[in-house]
């Protein structure tokens, strides 16, 4: 079982009412917790500041079940999700929100032209590496368009790289992710031609909104 086949998994047991929460394992003592369940609702709070945020095409990275994805639609505003999940993608579009089976790293439709990208529920940790990934979310940006990304509280300690899943069956699998807390998020920003415009927190999450150089 990959990293991909732990959130079909994942999201498939959620989706069906079956407990589904994980957690990664980092060698350096960090950890992050997943929640595939709460993806499935139709709304977390803290999700109105993202969408408020998002005033043009959005493209949703990580979309998971389309949860934001869907509620930017209803909202009236254009956006597309991708996720790697064939599960995610197949919950996505059953609850209305656009969303291709795809990965950031591969061909993305509208490269180059996006208003607003979406990093939401830590899915800067995609990858395993944050500066990888923000290089590619610029790629994907308009010049003068707006990354929108959840982060870890400040004083978390980061991490990057693989982590270890503990999956259903008992089995360790590997996952490549990251954390990325909000006070050392400039610091990654400047390494990626990236600047910080704002930072917040709503409802116990932590968020920024960057945009290139």
């Amino acid at each position: 079982m990959n990293a991909v086949a732990v959130f079909d998994t994942a999201i498939d047991r959620a989706a069906a009412g079956i407990p589904a929460a994980f957690t990664a394992r980092h060698p350096s003592g960090g950890v992050y917790r997943f929640d595939p369940a709460a993806w499935c609702r139709d709304v977390i709070d803290g999700d109105d500041a993202l969408i408020e945020c998002c005033t043009g095409h959005t493209l949703d990275v990580g979309c998971g079940p389309g949860r934001l994805t869907s509620a930017l639609v209803h909202a009236g505003r254009p956006a597309l999700g991708i996720d790697v999940s064939a599960s995610a993608v197949r919950l996505a579009r059953r609850r209305g929100a656009p969303a291709l089976h795809r990965d950031v790293f591969g061909p993305v439709p509208g490269a180059g032209r996006w208003r607003h990208l979406l990093l939401a529920d830590g899915n800067i940790g995609i990858g395993g590496d944050p500066y990888r990934l923000l290089r590619r979310c610029r790629q994907l940006l308009a010049a003068d368009g707006h990354l929108h990304a959840e982060l870890a509280p400040a004083g978390t300690p980061a991490w990057s790289g693989t982590a270890t899943v503990q999956t259903p069956d008992g089995a360790d699998r590997v996952l490549p992710w990251a954390c990325v807390p909000v006070d050392e998020l400039p610091e990654l920003a400047d390494a990626t031609a990236m600047r910080v415009l704002d930072t917040w927190m709503e409802a116990g999450r932590w968020f920024a909104t960057l945009t290139p150089r």
